[in-house]
């Protein structure tokens, strides 16, 4: 049987390439054998270098199989099929793709952290893990500059998406429990810059930085009291079809990827004006 160049599935008698099952994937591969996330539509070729994909093993949240197999499905009505891998490097900047029609979904922020007015023109709501390096440049390198270019006009939503280890799932709790007292944030920019990794160890000592009481902060890891909330977040995003962090929805627009500034200032002018 012949072999599709593109995608390595098997050509069909009608000349179309075949699925892969879920169950004959191999793990080191992405659930998704043949999708990109340059199916969606708006974001830059290249947004495939900027952001990290997920793998079934690398799932420790518990995702129901149920609600996995509806997160593939959603994917595959959301964002696309069979559009072409991305092959430009991670190192270049990516231009700005012309956005002809667009993709937009309704995203719930379900009562999750947020910064900006709740009545603000531009919600966006980011799908993200601790863990996650492109995530990290992402909130070091853009995010204060995007809250700053419109302090009025963006309610920026954190929503939990750890899909890389177990850590990644520990710390999402972690910050969890710093908003039980008052400093959601500051947890999360020390948990993506304070350089000391993620640990309980590490969560403790950034509590003692911020002025928690980080003994509390301990029982309330320990005890996974925000367990359930990550996993509702995770099943959510599965169930959207995202495939990988960090992604992004501006006013409900996908934007894949540790994009630079000048991505999200285009979406976000486009929806002001």
């Amino acid at each position: 049987m012949d072999l599709d160049p593109n995608t390595g599935l098997p050509i069909e008698p009608n000349g179309e390439p075949s699925e892969v099952s879920p169950e004959a994937a191999n793990d080191s591969e992405p659930v998704v054998a043949d999708r990109s996330p340059a199916a969606i539509e708006g974001i830059a070729p290249n947004a495939a270098d900027e952001f990290i994909r997920f793998k079934r093993s690398h799932v420790y949240v518990a995702l129901l199989p149920l609600t996995f197999v509806a997160g593939l499905a959603a994917g595959f009505l959301f964002w696309g099929r069979g559009a072409p891998e991305a092959n430009t490097p991670a190192a270049a900047v990516p231009e700005p793709a012309p956005r002809t029609s667009q993709t937009r979904l309704d995203i719930s922020v379900d009562d999750d952290p947020s910064l900006g007015p709740e009545d603000a023109p531009i919600t966006i709501v980011e799908f993200s893990d601790f863990n996650c390096p492109f995530c990290q440049r992402f909130h070091i390198e853009t995010f204060p500059a995007l809250m700053q270019a419109y302090p009025d006009q963006i309610r920026f939503v954190y929503r939990d998406f750890p899909i890389l280890s177990e850590e990644s799932f520990l710390a999402a709790q972690a910050a969890e429990c710093a908003n039980e007292q008052g400093a959601y944030w500051e947890f999360h920019d020390a948990l993506f810059s304070g350089g000391l990794g993620l640990s309980l160890e590490t969560y403790m000592i950034y509590a003692e930085r911020l002025g928690l009481d980080s003994e509390a902060l301990n029982r309330c890891v320990q005890e996974g009291r925000y367990a359930s909330e990550v996993q509702a977040d995770a099943r959510y995003a599965a169930g959207l079809g995202i495939t990988g962090t960090p992604t992004f929805f501006i006013n409900g627009i996908p934007l894949v990827g540790a994009q630079p500034l000048q991505q999200f200032l285009t979406i976000i002018e486009d929806e002001l004006n």
